[in-house]
């Protein structure tokens, strides 16, 4: 039984993967601020989770506690940074850069896991994090922010990290809340979070061109990938979820070069297999919770 709940869990987070993967191609699809890409995404990603909780689901959308309300709210801000620093990182670099630097999380949640669960580091865990590490310093060869690639990889960086703190809010909300209602909530108060920036700032309005690229990022991009993503933090632990989540930059960089033509350097691409391959690795010696 256990192994099955497992199986399923990792069969879930694979398919989430593979579009979350597919999601990044649209920073290049799109040609509007990644404000709006984001707005756009996490809008359209509420609306189909709000129908799918009525006609397809048992889910209370709005039966919930107080206190989960605050997370629902912290979960919704890290979203939408997570994913502005995601686009504009591909935007001002490639799908390469922005996929592989944002990869870096599983090295974040080794050290936030343990603080938020009280769970034992490994050795294994400072393994993978050297390696993450090394492979980081091959895609960045320098700190010269003038540079495009530099500036795109610290705002994957940055892309990661809020990621890997959302994965294990996440993971503690899925003990206590449904999944659906989990991504449903993110994401409106991800939508709402962007209003305040988007009307302080003077940017180009997306094209109407866009709107079937938002809609499809936020229905199955978003709202379908976020939700199986969830579910299978149910039965893996937010590590092991991390570490397949390595295959993000493979499905991408794959995509971006039979849809774009995008071929990466070597030195990404070095940099990429070290870091891909040591989390892979790492999944390899995971355990279920």
């Amino acid at each position: 039984m256990k192994a099955c709940l497992l199986d399923k869990g990792v069969a879930q987070i694979h398919i989430a993967v593979f579009l979350f993967g597919f999601a990044g191609l649209f920073g290049k699809f799109l040609s509007c601020s990644p404000l709006y890409i984001v707005l756009g995404r996490t809008f359209f990603a509420s609306i189909a989770l709000f129908f799918f909780a009525h006609l397809f689901s048992k889910t209370k959308l709005f039966v919930f506690e107080k206190k989960e309300l605050f997370f629902f709210g912290l979960q919704g801000v890290l979203l939408a940074i997570h994913w502005w620093s995601f686009f504009l990182s591909i935007q001002i670099s490639s799908v390469a850069i922005g996929l592989i630097t944002f990869s870096t999380f599983p090295l974040f949640v080794t050290f936030l896991e343990p603080l938020f669960f009280k769970e034992k580091l490994k050795l294994a865990d400072i393994f993978i994090a050297g390696a993450v590490f090394l492979g980081i310093i091959l895609v960045i060869p320098n700190f010269n922010f003038s540079d495009n690639i530099t500036k795109g990889g610290f705002l994957g960086i940055i892309s990661g990290f809020t990621f890997a703190f959302l994965s294990l809010v996440n993971r503690r909300n899925a003990r206590i809340s449904d999944a659906i209602a989990i991504a449903f909530y993110q994401n409106l108060f991800a939508s709402i979070f962007l209003i305040l920036p988007i009307l302080s700032i003077q940017i180009a309005f997306p094209q109407f061109s866009d709107l079937p690229f938002l809609i499809f990022l936020g229905i199955f991009c978003t709202a379908l990938a976020h939700t199986l993503f969830i579910k299978s933090l149910i039965h893996i632990r937010a590590q092991t979820a991390a570490v397949i989540a390595g295959l993000e930059p493979v499905y991408g960089i794959a995509l971006a070069f039979l849809l774009l033509n995008e071929i990466p350097q070597i030195r990404t691409l070095i940099g990429g297999f070290i870091i891909i391959g040591t989390t892979l690795f790492a999944g390899r010696q995971s355990n279920v919770k």
